[in-house]
């Protein structure tokens, strides 16, 4: 299976890198590396994750602190979002 980061997804990871870079560098590299490495499972294993909290979604724990929201379609991997475990999830809507 191919594995498509969304937009939105992708700019949850590298807000995650910021985050963690502004202090430790390495660290960063290694929880993207992480990130890298999830993505690389669901893509021999895309049933990996357990069902998630949005309708259709599936969820994967690559750290004890974030969570990969993925939905798959046919013969891809869609990752929607990578959210910190401490965040809401899903985001509540006003």
């Amino acid at each position: 299976m191919r594995v498509v980061w969304t937009p939105e997804a992708q700019q949850d990871r590298a807000d995650i890198w910021d985050f963690i870079a502004a202090n430790n560098p390495a660290a960063a590299a290694r929880m993207d590396e992480l990130f890298s490495d999830a993505a690389s499972r669901l893509a021999r294993h895309p049933m990996l994750g357990r069902p998630g909290k949005i309708p259709g979604a599936r969820e994967l724990i690559p750290h004890e602190s974030y969570r990969l929201v993925y939905e798959i379609d046919g013969e891809t991997v869609w990752v929607l979002a990578l959210v910190h475990t401490a965040r809401q999830w899903p985001p509540v809507r006003e």
